[in-house]
């Protein structure tokens, strides 16, 4: 979706402070590397202390620099690939699902959870993408703005 983009498409945002779709890839790629395999991990460990480092929501904004989209795409096709094999290797059993760790803001969270917010948090981040996308067609769609409702977001 988003390979071949002109820069003025990839980089475009929603407002001060609002992510770009090259923010985004930035995002995904640290949490693949930082995030949900780690805390599989753990909570799937014999650990006593089973609480979660938090996250840094922002620390793609100083790990893309000097990256281009291509690289950050690449990259985290790899990483995705990468984790997922890890994940098929667990053969996770429902009972497994059960098994609980500490979000450091959230409180206690179980493999289930995790797992279901993974996805959901992909599929969140598509749809910013594709809005922030659209909405660079704002101004050509003519009368047709009316029947896009991503536009009105």
């Amino acid at each position: 979706m988003l390979s071949n983009l002109p820069e003025s498409m990839i980089m475009a945002n929603e407002g001060e402070e609002i992510w770009s779709s090259f923010d985004i890839v930035g995002h995904l790629i640290h949490g693949e590397k930082t995030d949900w395999k780690a805390r599989i991990q753990l909570i799937l460990s014999a650990s006593e202390n089973k609480t979660f480092t938090p996250f840094d929501r922002f620390a793609q904004f100083e790990n893309s620099k000097g990256k281009n989209l291509s690289e950050l795409l690449v990259e985290f096709e790899f990483l995705r690939n990468s984790n997922l094999e890890f994940f098929n290797s667990l053969n996770i059993t429902t009972s497994d699902l059960d098994n609980t760790a500490m979000h450091p803001s959230l409180g206690v969270v179980t493999l289930n959870e995790l797992l279901n917010s993974w996805a959901t948090h992909d599929l969140s981040h598509i749809n910013q993408i594709t809005r922030v996308l659209a909405k660079q067609f704002s101004d050509k769609v003519g009368p047709w703005k009316e029947y896009l409702s991503v536009l009105h977001r």
